[in-house]
């Protein structure tokens, strides 16, 4: 007896056909948070490349100091928050270098780290025609290779070797002549098309330059308002961008180990803190991790002047640094963009449902559903399963899967037009409290 599925009723053998297909169900989810980007200048590491780095993941061998080192200040605070780092080392620098007889050897990447690096030779205590040669970085052991000839050495993620012969025995070697270099504003637009390519959640720019924080902000409109990529840009001191994409932080802070942080400095944290940050969250009134005071201090007048402006300010609290208000530059409000667009919270839900819509329908829906009614009624339903499980965390209230979601028939027979009412969940940020004494 014949048997298979089918897809209209015209076989000719007698026998079973049996088509099995799944209750349909919603496909995507909320997507989660925590990515930010940065481009910095380093004293060691790949340059001009993205570089994803992980919270908790081994620095030393990537970025040649382990998170705790000065020199990594600025990566250390932004993944106080945020799960995961996408770095661009804006400088190349100049490689360190040794020689020795007839071996060279190069640091591998540019930058004063390479300094720090050092090679010792010695005849190796088992075989008197091999020797154990050993890379140092500040002393410790990173690397050992016994080998017969120089031919015999392979480059390792500190240094590599060249030149031909034997080896001599050398108590120390150490590398000299490397440099950080310095960055241009090319290097900047260098890292804006490198980084476009990449999914994220939040960029920072860490430097006080007017010309760069317009350049990046041009960046951010166009992937906001062009591409459809809903982003948001944090810099320091930048309350002219009136623009619900940026982000102007006012000032810095005091880390509990006495460091003192600038604005520009304070700006890791909050791109980071602000990628980490869930639909459903708030930054306001929340402490900067390991920060005892605000710097500078600002007083009531100071503090509500800035935030009319726009600006994103640190205030002092029992021996805490904390965000007085999670708002964006936003504050030329229209009628399509009202006072709620200035609040981060309301940001992070409605760039949320522009980029989980767009995720979800690219890879579940765009050319593999068909645009008739039990189409339109699958996509009605993803979008009202999504909704439902933003109220679900609060991030959006009173919806209504009725009459919030609508689905119709697009101009041509390719497209559809969908309408989505969304009430997005703000913080309670202000308590007026009457207390009747009798």
């Amino acid at each position: 007896m014949a048997g298979g599925t089918w897809t209209t009723q015209n076989k000719v053998r007698p026998g079973v056909y049996i088509n099995f297909a799944s209750e349909p169900k919603p496909l995507g989810s909320v997507g989660d948070r925590g990515i930010v980007t940065l481009a910095l200048p380093l004293p060691w590491g790949a340059s001009k490349e993205i570089i994803t780095i992980q919270a908790g993941e081994k620095l030393q061998d990537i970025l040649g100091y382990d998170i705790t080192a000065p020199e990594l200040l600025l990566i250390r605070e932004a993944l106080k928050r945020a799960k995961t780092l996408l770095l661009y080392r804006l400088n190349v620098g100049t490689k360190a270098t040794a020689t020795h007889t007839g071996l060279t050897v190069t640091a591998l990447h540019g930058g004063v780290r390479g300094n720090d690096i050092a090679i010792i030779i010695q005849q190796n205590i088992d075989e008197e025609t091999k020797f154990d040669v050993r890379t140092l970085v500040s002393g410790v052991d990173v690397d050992l290779q016994t080998v017969a000839n120089i031919a015999g050495l392979t480059a390792n993620a500190w240094v590599n070797f060249s030149g031909t012969g034997s080896l001599e025995e050398t108590a120390a070697l150490p590398l000299t002549g490397g440099a950080n270099g310095t960055v241009t504003n090319q290097d900047h637009t260098d890292y804006l098309a490198a980084v476009e390519v990449y999914e994220f959640n939040t960029m920072g720019l860490t430097v006080t330059d007017p010309t760069l924080k317009s350049l990046y902000t041009s960046f951010v409109k166009r992937l906001r308002e062009d591409e459809g990529y809903k982003i948001q840009l944090v810099v320091e001191n930048y309350p002219i961008a009136d623009y619900e994409g940026v982000i102007s932080v006012k000032n810095g802070v005091v880390l509990s180990d006495s460091t003192t942080l600038t604005a520009a400095q304070a700006v890791a944290w909050v791109a980071g803190a602000t990628a980490g940050a869930n639909v459903n969250e708030s930054l306001t009134y929340q402490a900067y991790d390991d920060a005892i005071d605000a710097s500078p201090r600002y007083t009531n007048t100071q503090i509500v002047a800035a935030l009319k402006a726009g600006e994103f300010v640190f205030t002092q609290n029992n021996g805490r640094a904390l965000v007085e208000q999670d708002i964006n530059t936003l504050t030329g409000f229209t009628p399509d963009k009202g006072k709620q667009f200035a609040k981060n919270r309301v940001i992070r839900v409605l760039d949320g449902i522009n980029n989980d819509f767009k995720r979800i329908f690219e890879h579940f829906y765009v050319g593999k559903v068909d645009n008739n009614d039990d189409g339109r009624n699958l996509l009605k339903n993803e979008c009202n399963s999504y909704l439902g499980t933003l109220q679900g965390i609060a991030a959006i209230q009173n919806f209504d899967a009725q009459n919030d979601v609508v689905v119709l028939p697009g101009n041509e027979s390719d497209s559809v037009y969908i309408e989505v009412n969304a009430q997005p969940v703000d913080s309670v940020e202000k308590i007026y409290m009457k207390v009747q004494v009798r």
